[in-house]
């Protein structure tokens, strides 16, 4: 629940702000008499939101803004004042304050204001997230059958709010697909919390998780919330949560089953209503039977599962990902986008991935924008290690009928880059009887100009 702090000096003003948010805006509040009190409750409760009067003795509004930008507390804060005098109110803003009103206001008001700070607090922190991760991860590109068939899984279980375990191999491209469920699912408007709890230390994964109440370890200075309560009403993305320690998997079904978390160092239960979607790229069946992860939790995570394809498996859409992927680079480096020779293509298109997958590919693809001088990217330029290990596997798991559409779907891509999609020349190389034949195989396949 979102906590309101009250600073008001006139302590009847404070509890009836108070009485006033919790009644009309169902929030929970607490109070503080002066500056310093709010301060001090910063440092010991997890506060959503302070209404912040500008004008008391001793430490007025303005010092106390002053302090939390000296001690790098960023609370989204509304002031108010009695005053009528808006010109303190726009210095307020200048000093950090995230809105004003005034005291004379309905409750209406003050609720509507703390919402709309609340609310872009919230989407600076989204922007914030997607431009940290511009570049680094490719959209669901692709018109492969195993990509067809990932769509169709999103798009059934998105609007499910039931937990989501996504399975597929190092760099398959997982996250994306997590962030796809939550796009589409009943939370899209609220927060998607990312933790990749193999990159966590044991003894800070539960505070990370759960969230600690001051003096909880060494080093918790203040109240803080965890992952949970940051993706109050959206999504929390447990990454590789087959290498969670066995007494956090514990914790993390009680919460899964109860919906409510208690902060490390804290006694009260606190209701959390975020989605769950957990991935691995471990064989958590194998995991379970070997004592390494809860059978338990496991049943609990595997209500819905959603398979990524490897690349191996879908390498007709490898063209498509080449020129996003180009584009995206060459606009990170800021250099003219360049082009692939269709010799290049064919290496990249004869390599397994088997190694890191898409997460791989993106890589490689740095190397060659780096490594080409001129505008076109030719074979000379591709990595002695992808042209001495090709054709060494074939796709992970898959039928007969689907490598071998798959097989022809790449072969009709590979013979078009070749030929610069001049459809008549392609069918002639390809021995087809005409165009038409080769337009024909070419919508059996969904395969478009764009691809």
């Amino acid at each position: 629940m979102t906590l309101i702090l009250v600073v008001d000096d006139v302590a009847p003003m404070a509890e009836q702000y108070a009485y006033d948010l919790e009644r009309v805006g169902g929030y929970q509040t607490m109070v503080a008499g002066d500056g310093r009190a709010a301060l001090g409750a910063l440092v010991t409760e997890a506060v959503d939101c302070m209404l912040l009067d500008l004008e008391m003795p001793r430490m007025d509004g303005f010092e106390v803004l002053q302090e939390l930008a000296a001690q790098e507390i960023h609370v989204p804060v509304v002031v108010y004042t009695g005053t009528g005098n808006y010109e303190r109110c726009v210095q307020a803003v200048k000093l950090g304050a995230d809105g004003f009103i005034d005291k004379a206001e309905p409750v209406e008001r003050v609720v509507q204001e703390i919402e709309l700070v609340l609310e872009r607090r919230r989407l600076e922190r989204e922007v914030a997230a997607l431009r940290r991760d511009l570049g680094t991860d490719s959209p669901l590109i692709g018109n492969s059958q195993p990509m067809q068939d990932l769509r169709a899984a999103i798009a059934r279980v998105a609007p499910v709010p039931s937990p989501v375990l996504i399975m597929g191999e190092s760099g398959s491209g997982k996250e994306l697909v997590a962030r796809e469920l939550h796009r589409w699912g009943p939370g899209e408007r609220q927060p998607f919390v990312a933790i990749n709890s193999a990159a966590l230390p044991e003894s800070l994964v539960e505070s990370e998780l759960f969230g600690h109440e001051r003096g909880a370890f060494t080093g918790a200075s203040t109240t803080r919330k965890g992952a949970f309560e940051a993706a109050a009403g959206g999504t929390l993305f447990l990454d590789e949560v087959g290498e969670l320690p066995g007494g956090t998997q514990a914790k993390l079904l009680r919460v899964l089953e109860q919906r409510e978390i208690t902060r490390v160092g804290g006694t009260r239960t606190i209701a959390v209503d975020a989605r769950v979607i957990a991935a691995t790229n471990r064989d958590l069946a194998q995991d379970v039977k070997d004592g390494r992860f809860r059978e338990d939790l496991f049943y609990r995570l595997n209500v819905h599962v959603v398979r990524v394809p490897p690349l191996r498996d879908r390498l007709s859409d490898l063209p498509a990902l080449v020129s996003q992927l180009l584009e995206e680079t060459c606009r990170r480096f800021g250099v003219r986008v360049k082009a692939l020779h269709p010799d290049a293509l064919a290496h990249l298109m004869a390599y397994d991935w088997r190694r890191n997958n898409v997460r791989e590919l993106r890589n490689v693809i740095e190397r060659l924008v780096i490594a080409a001088p001129g505008d076109v990217i030719g074979s000379e330029h591709v990595p002695p290690e992808l042209t001495s290990n090709q054709g060494s596997a074939g796709p992970a798991s898959s039928t007969f009928q689907a490598q071998k559409a798959e097989a022809e779907r790449r072969i009709l891509l590979t013979a078009l880059e070749r030929n610069e999609w001049q459809i008549t020349k392609t069918a002639e190389e390809l021995g087809l009887a005409d165009h038409a034949s080769l337009l024909k195989i070419m919508r059996r396949h969904g395969i478009k100009k764009r691809d």
